[in-house]
């Protein structure tokens, strides 16, 4: 990858903050490798960067089939 399109690459990804209901084990946050997870106020906040909706609706996916409960989602500069 040149470092034009590595450039262009980065400018095209968003950071997210995702939100789900209680404490996330070690298990399943390694679900999640390209987030970051914390806790915060009895909740889990992900975050990170995603490189497009697609990865986004993967990880909501993600959420889905682990059986989480999603409380918000924030794209954040």
């Amino acid at each position: 990858m040149t470092g034009r399109n590595k450039r262009h690459r980065e400018e095209s990804e968003k950071r997210y903050e995702i939100c789900v209901g209680g404490h996330l084990g070690e298990a399943t946050r390694i679900a999640f490798p390209e987030l970051r997870a914390q806790a915060r106020d009895g909740n889990t906040i992900l975050s990170g960067l995603l490189a497009d909706q697609a990865a986004l609706y993967g990880i909501l996916y993600q959420l889905e089939a682990l059986g989480l409960e999603l409380i918000e989602v924030r794209r954040v500069p």
